[in-house]
């Protein structure tokens, strides 16, 4: 018994370990994406070429989410893990290969029939757009269907390694995508003093580069574990039938995931001009706590419990629960946070240029409206992990499905309605939409939560800690009010750290008063 718990003790401390490598990684390049972010909004605003570029950007995703991370984290970690920890090293090796062979023949086809379908796309997809928008979507999507191509490569190299445990490089490698754009638009707007077409193209290929760029980077560090890659298209490789069993349902429910993306793009077009720049500035936001603790916890769970598979499942339920705790740890005060003082940090990050006191009350609501949802949406990354460790790839997918199906009737009802409210100009329909993707996260939580239960037993993160937290977070969200009042109007990065700074102490510290300090490892 002291052998047992001096393993699991062991296990525990490498996916804390874990878990904080790849927030580190994640932290870094969203850090660059918030800079990124910052100078897009200071030249395009909420106009006509933040739209084309956002819709540009979005529309290839279908390629990158259909066979990127999530999907092959679901189908390739379990097998290839599997493989590493029973000491087959030559058959881990061939599987890579062939999965990279495979991934390589699929993405360039798609991002070859997306480059010549591009104008169809805009077409059907945008058809209330004036020519001209259409016209410089089409050139901007011709672009970034190759890139997208190319990161879906990228995806496969930050599997290899998060199976050999090395999560910060495959998390950190989005730095150099973040910065060849940013260099692009710095010296693109330096040289051609003006936002305009020249300059967004130029920025459509500075993304291109980057994800050259990323894929790169992390290429010495997989011949590292890999050595030579035996490329191949997966015939008679060993795992590779049971890798394409699982990718099946997965990519059905990234699939739809996707297609609901899509469609909140597309109807985002319907709306008043800038509703889906909008979108795209509050995403900025809603996706970095999901990312930082949500994908950080799930990824490197996944691993692990992709080891423990034949063990007792109590064991995994115990583990289940201690990352739904880590996560909420984090999660709750990010939801809090944004929905009382997301104008403080909206008005901090983008309030400059084409990017004015109105469009940043417009994000607010916007990101307010995605907050609701943000616990649940992190939480179902854990949660989905555990299905994909079980080799359950089916009811992730099934639950999926359901998500979007809520997401649309929600976001449909409601978006029409809130496009007739604005301010100064700039309406609210896009809020819709956000509260849509809100509701469909809950149901689905609620939905994963219940089949896992029936698979591993009692799980979750708690009532009691659940409440605290909570307290806790409500305590600092009315300390950042108050100090917000007190203060008045100032510089907005100035009024951010007046604010935002003290509702992190303050939190932190009821927390710890409350006994759900910082989870930074399980307890035995």
């Amino acid at each position: 018994m002291a052998g047992l718990s001096r393993m699991r003790r062991s296990d525990q401390t490498r996916a804390s370990r874990a878990a904080r490598h790849v927030g580190a990684g994640i932290f870094l390049s969203r850090l660059l994406g918030f800079v990124r972010e910052r100078i897009f909004a200071h030249f395009f605003g909420t106009g006509l070429h933040a739209d084309a570029f956002r819709a540009a950007l979005r529309m290839p995703n279908v390629i990158q989410n259909l066979l990127g991370e999530g999907t092959l984290s679901a189908s390739m970690i379990p097998v290839y893990a599997e493989f590493l920890e029973e000491g087959r090293d030559e058959d881990a090796r061939r599987f890579a290969g062939a999965a990279l062979g495979i991934l390589t023949v699929v993405a360039a086809s798609m991002a070859l029939v997306g480059v010549l379908v591009a104008p169809w796309m805009v077409g059907l997809f945008f058809w209330k757009w004036d020519p001209e928008k259409q016209a410089l979507t089409t050139a901007l999507l011709r672009i970034l269907f190759p890139m997208t191509g190319v990161l879906v490569l990228s995806a496969w190299a930050l599997g290899i390694l998060n199976s050999h445990r090395r999560f910060f490089v495959s998390y950190m490698a989005p730095v150099f995508w973040n910065l060849a754009m940013i260099t692009a638009m710095v010296v693109g707007g330096a040289w051609l003093l003006r936002a305009d077409t020249e300059l967004v193209t130029l920025l459509a290929w500075g993304a291109l580069v980057g994800g050259l760029l990323q894929f790169g980077v992390q290429l010495p560090f997989v011949y590292r574990h890999l050595g030579r890659i035996s490329w191949s298209l997966g015939r008679g490789v060993a795992g590779v039938s049971e890798a394409v069993r699982n990718f099946g349902p997965v990519v059905a429910a990234r699939g739809v995931v996707n297609l609901s993306g899509w469609v909140d793009v597309i109807l985002a077009g319907m709306l008043a001009g800038g509703a889906v720049a909008l979108l795209g500035y509050a995403q900025t936001f809603y996706m970095l706590p999901i990312s930082l603790f949500g994908m950080s916890v799930a990824a490197s769970e996944l691993p692990e419990l992709s080891r423990m598979r034949q063990e007792d499942r109590a064991v995994l339920a115990d583990r289940v629960s201690a990352a739904l705790r880590r996560v909420a740890f984090f999660l709750i005060p990010s939801a809090w946070g944004y929905l009382l003082l997301g104008d403080v940090a909206v008005s901090a990050l983008y309030q400059t240029g084409a990017f004015g006191t109105a469009q940043s009350l417009a994000t607010w609501i916007v990101l307010g409206a995605y907050s609701v949802g943000i616990p649940a949406s992190a939480s179902s990354r854990v949660l989905s992990s555990a299905f994909y460790a079980l080799r359950d790839t089916r009811t992730p997918a099934r639950q999926a499905y359901v998500r979007v199906a809520v997401s649309a009737l929600v976001g449909v009802g409601l978006m029409f309605p809130l496009d007739r409210m604005g301010i100064a100009g700039i309406r609210l329909g896009a809020a819709g939409l956000a509260l849509g993707a809100s509701a469909g996260a809950w149901v689905e939580y609620v939905l994963l939560r219940r089949g896992l239960g029936r698979a591993v037993g009692p799980h979750g993160a708690g009532v009691g800690p659940l409440v605290r937290m909570a307290l806790a977070a409500s305590l600092a969200g009315g300390v950042g009010v108050a100090i917000q009042s007190l203060a008045g109007p100032g510089h907005p990065a100035l009024v951010a750290v007046e604010t935002l700074l003290p509702f992190g102490v303050v939190y932190l510290s009821a927390a710890a008063a409350m006994g759900v300090g910082i989870p930074l490892r399980r307890a035995t």
